[in-house]
């Protein structure tokens, strides 16, 4: 058996002619946008009360003390009860009617549950809106689909437009008229749009109008209304995109974020520049107006004027060495005069420097106190307080860093609800002591693994927490699972997990970007530690080139033999003896073009690096490898040649998974999404010929992305693949697909594994925790 050869003349003939296809039948299909993404919610939803397996039920298996990232907060008071509404980035809004005691979700079936803002009418407590898509774009956001409104308190919603915003950052409601209504949009998050800047409403959404608008990369990530004179507004524009090599940072040549006033309800807009950083220096841009004299108003800016030169041992916050100068970053101005003239409050110094790590577009959020102009929170790594304008912070005690929103009570100012990377959480003495809203599941799981212990665990890793594992009892019976705590398990928040089938003592994880470790969970120490007390490192080296690795490196046992195991950077690493040595067994398997990279220690995220890996089950050495820019390469004798097969696929696009299948030894399976160009096509390939060609069997799937597919172990007509909507199950190889239970939330099913032995379906959600459903009732 060979592969075709790599470089012959009619070899290249045809990938050119099947290139050309594959960009004749995109340029005929509709443009895969929000829209797009809207209404293919509408038909999944279909899908599932029509499926044949709309009875299997999905069970929530945990963790029960986790939660994800909030984003958030609005309070409404009806008949003197206070209700809290609470917005996660991915896993919707849930609301409390009992002080946070107890919390129910109730914008979990929509096509976007990625929340960026929610607020309620202050003239009337049963109007509540909803913005979605994060503004926040951490690589791993999801995108929104525009404005939803409730008039009955969340207990109904209805799509109100700007759909093809995809992030919105505030909404603003008129004091006495809950039909005008002000929409900050940021806008889409990897490419250009048109459709970002202030809109605004006087009929309840039926119709907006544009208000403020720069470009199609300057969108409106803040804004505020005077309380004294709802025609006054505050608006602030950032010009940003997300790179695929690179955060949302200040780039040459952008000179467009700023803060915008209107005096006439947003007729008008004059900018407001005196006494503030120069334009081509203005980050992510925070405000807020003093209740107590709305002639003050805060600007917290994200400053990229040099600060200081590097300090000796200087890192980032995922431990890679820093080289170049730092930026002034988080700075406080205030205006005392509405806007006319600003002065800076705040200190250049390593406190502001580092307030926000070396991240400072990911928050941005400024609050002042509602009876003191003087005292202002802001948001950064740390929730921090100042009492004197800005010129010296406390960081308060908190349980959990990363800070995106807070909420004072007018009435009490002592009452905080703050939003962060854990969740929700409530202050009644300023700041002093917090309660978690534990009831609200809104865990942010990038995987799941499953090892072969018995009862077996669950390792996921979650944003900003860490990796945790689950116990799973099947033996208690397969129609009722126990949600359960989650405990600490080896690896970080943007790990992969790999467990030895033959000894699940033995986890394999990293701590980003390829820091590779194995852990032996039966040496005395290592479950304590939240990255494991017994960990040996096992990391790749390359004497020869500097390696790239994907944030979440991909890790891979050898089904042949547990002692083999795979890495991947941009080369492809084995090792024959658990990671103690290794071989680089391939060439750079990316498009290795460092125009699209930025130079280290710039700023960049690693980018042109491998994110899957399989080998077939059927044949060693049979190796397929993946890659961030969309490469797919084989190899059947285990490196010593491989085959270029990235033509035959949809070019750029990430490739999600690869499965080689169980079955039959020339079929694997590939999945690509396109989140990173907000494209949100479903993209399924199979191939039975070793990858010479793919056919694609997406067939009825509505949208993607698709995030994973895997096989049926003992039947392999049966497949399953995990979506940004949910899970579907083909019975007939994928020729057509149905949904796989109703009562899942619309969330990103990350990761999908099948448990051999016990023959249960275990699903990792961004957004809503893990879920097990019983696979013995699909066939």
């Amino acid at each position: 058996m060979r592969f075709p050869p790599r470089a012959r003349a009619g070899s290249a003939i045809v990938s050119a002619i099947l290139s050309v296809g594959l960009l004749a039948l995109r340029a005929q299909a509709p443009r895969a946008d929000a829209e797009f993404l809207r209404t293919a919610y509408d038909t999944y939803r279909s899908m599932e009360r029509s499926s044949p397996y709309r009875a299997l039920s999905w069970s929530f298996v945990g963790p029960t003390n986790v939660s994800g990232r909030s984003t958030d907060t609005a309070v409404a008071t009806k008949n003197g009860q206070r209700r809290i509404y609470a917005a996660y980035a991915t896993g919707g809004v849930w609301k409390s009617d009992d002080n946070g005691a107890t919390w129910q979700a109730i914008f979990e079936h929509m096509a976007s549950t990625s929340i960026g803002d929610v607020a309620v009418a202050p003239s009337n407590p049963d109007v509540v809106w909803i913005g979605t898509g994060e503004s926040n774009i951490f690589r791993a956001s999801m995108p929104g689909v525009g404005v939803y409104k409730s008039t009955d308190a969340g207990r109904t919603w209805q799509h109100m437009g700007l759909t093809d915003t995809q992030t919105i950052a505030r909404i603003v409601v008129h004091p006495t008229n809950p039909d005008i209504v002000y929409v900050a949009a940021s806008g889409h998050e990897w490419t250009d749009n048109e459709t970002r800047g202030v809109f605004k409403t006087i009929d309840g959404g039926r119709t907006w109008t544009k208000s403020l608008y720069r470009s199609p990369r300057t969108g409106a990530i803040d804004l505020v209304m005077d309380p004294s004179e709802p025609n006054t507004l505050y608006a602030a524009m950032w010009e940003r995109i997300r790179r695929k090599w690179s955060d949302p940072r200040v780039e040459p040549g952008y000179d467009e974020s700023g803060i915008f006033k209107t005096t006439d309800a947003g007729k008008t807009w004059t900018p407001l520049a005196g006494g503030l950083p120069p334009a081509q220096f203005r980050g992510r841009i925070g405000l807020d107006v003093a209740p107590s004299n709305p002639k003050v108003v805060y600007a917290f800016i994200d400053n990229y004027e040099e600060g200081r030169g590097v300090q000796s041992g200087e890192r980032d916050a995922y431990g890679r060495a820093i080289t170049n100068g730092r930026i002034k970053a988080a700075e406080i101005y205030r205006t005392d005069n509405a806007g006319a003239t600003w002065q800076k409050t705040s200190p250049t110094s390593n406190f502001m420097i580092e307030h926000s790590g070396t991240y400072g577009w990911v928050f941005g959020q400024i609050r002042v106190d509602p009876v003191d102009e003087n005292t202002i929170y802001t948001m950064g790594l740390n929730l921090n307080v100042s009492h004197d304008r800005g010129k010296t912070f406390t960081s308060l005690r908190q349980p959990h860093g990363d800070n995106h929103g807070l909420w004072i009570d007018p009435a009490n100012p002592k009452v905080l609800y703050n939003n962060n990377d854990g969740g929700f959480y409530i202050s009644e003495d300023a700041g002093q002591n917090w309660r978690f809203a534990e009831a609200a599941h809104a865990t942010q799981f990038y995987n799941v693994a499953l090892d072969m212990a018995a009862p077996f665990h669950a390792y996921g890793s979650i944003q900003d927490v860490g990796s945790r594992r689950g116990t799973i009892d099947v033996g208690k019976g397969r129609d009722v699972f126990d949600a359960v705590a989650f405990e600490n398990a080896p690896g970080g928040e943007g790990s992969n997990h790999a467990i030895d089938p033959a000894n699940p003592n033995i986890v394999y994880t990293h701590q980003f970007y390829g820091n590779f470790t194995r852990t032996d969970l039966s040496q005395a120490g290592a479950r304590g530690g939240t990255r494991g007390g017994a960990a040996t490192n096992i990391q790749p080296k390359d004497p020869d080139a500097e390696l790239r690795a994907q944030w979440m490196a991909p890790f891979f046992i050898s089904p042949h033999d547990s002692t083999v195991v795979y890495a991947g950077y941009q080369f492809l690493f084995r090792s024959g003896n658990r990671g103690d040595s290794w071989d680089k067994i391939s060439p750079d398997l990316t498009s290795n073009n460092p125009t699209e990279r930025l130079p280290r220690n710039s700023s960049a995220i690693p980018y042109e690096t491998i994110v899957a890996i399989a080998e077939s089950p059927l044949k060693k050495g049979l190796l397929y490898v993946g890659s961030d820019d969309g490469q797919l390469h084989a190899t059947i004798d285990n490196g010593k040649e491989w085959t270029d097969l990235t033509g035959h696929l949809p070019a750029r696009k990430w490739i999600s998974r690869v499965v080689a299948s169980a079955h039959a030894e020339g079929t694997v399976y590939v999945t690509q999404r396109g989140r990173e160009d907000d494209d949100f096509a479903p993209y399924i390939y199979k191939s039975t010929d070793y990858g010479k060609t793919f056919t694609s069997i997406a067939a009825n799937i509505p949208a993607g992305s698709i995030n994973v597919i895997r096989e049926d172990p003992a039947n392999a007509t049966v497949l399953f693949a995990g979506t940004d909507f949910g899970v579907y199950v083909s019975t007939n190889g994928g020729a057509k697909w149905e949904v796989l239970g109703e009562n899942l939330p619309s969330v990103q099913v990350s990761d999908l594994q099948y448990h051999p032995r016990d023959k249960v379906i275990v699903i990792s959600t961004y957004g809503r925790g893990m879920f097990i459903l019983d696979a013995t009732r699909i066939r």
